[in-house]
């Protein structure tokens, strides 16, 4: 049950420049989000993103910009729904999730990728919504369907297992 790096994928959804200030909490949001993007790439775990409407919603956010090999430009809320999808996510392996907005394109895409028979893993702390009652509600609703609620910190620990793992110093730091 617990994580591992090996097969995984990070899926970033939705972090995006005008739509990440109406966000509650934004910038811890954000902040949570690099923080797993960058472990994922220390630890060679694949950064995938998508952006809902880009003309209108304007890309990922800076902070974020650099982190994935490949963006999904989609107009359907769940990720999974776009036919560009299919291409993006390795065959097996855990899904880590987090990005916005929780209730409507994250859970669409956990509740689409469940019911494909992927192991989702939530990340709590790095997932929002314009109104935390909406997040709170799609966090239960994807729990009762199978996904795995965590925080991004247990996500590094995990990925790591030990702390004589030759990468722990530099993914430890990024919870400073």
């Amino acid at each position: 049950m617990v994580l591992s790096p090996d097969g995984a994928v990070l899926l970033l959804i939705d972090l995006q420049e005008r739509l990440m200030p109406v966000i509650a909490d934004h910038e811890v949001v954000v902040a949570r989000a690099v923080r797993l993007a960058e472990a994922a790439t220390l630890l060679d775990v694949p950064v995938w993103a998508t952006e809902q409407n880009p003309a209108g919603l304007g890309p990922t956010v800076p902070p974020l910009s650099g982190y994935p090999q490949a963006v999904l430009a989609k107009t359907t809320f769940s990720a999974a729904g776009d036919p560009g999808f299919a291409g993006l996510l390795p065959a097996g392996g855990d899904v880590v999730v987090a990005g916005v907005e929780a209730h409507v394109c994250v859970l669409q895409t956990v509740l689409d990728l469940l019911a494909a028979g992927r192991r989702v893993v939530w990340a709590a702390d790095a997932t929002g919504s314009r109104d935390p009652a909406d997040r709170a509600v799609a966090i239960v609703r994807a729990r009762q369907h199978g996904a795995e609620i965590v925080t991004s910190e247990m996500v590094l620990f995990e990925w790591l297992r030990d702390a004589t793992h030759p990468k722990f110093r530099e993914v430890h730091k990024l919870l400073k």
